[in-house]
């Protein structure tokens, strides 16, 4: 696993900015943009449209939600 976040240009609203992610969530926002046939772009625009901090944490906690939604109720 990788710890240290590699940073990779996006464009948001016509503006190009960068976002630093671990290299594990850039593969987890690519299977998801991937399952809902969008660009990375795309569901990044959307994760910043619906986020109140960061946008790398948003997209963490997006990935995160896509995850815990997939998974089901816990048992017990």
């Amino acid at each position: 696993m990788s710890q240290t976040p590699l940073r990779r240009s996006v464009v948001l609203n016509g503006h190009h900015t960068s976002v630093s992610l671990e290299d594990e969530f850039w593969e987890a926002l690519r299977e998801i943009a991937d399952a809902q046939e969008c660009s990375m772009n795309a569901l990044i625009a959307e994760i910043d449209r619906a986020r109140r901090g960061n946008l790398s944490s948003a997209i963490r906690l997006y990935v995160l939600d896509d995850l815990r939604s997939r998974m089901g109720p816990r048992a017990g």
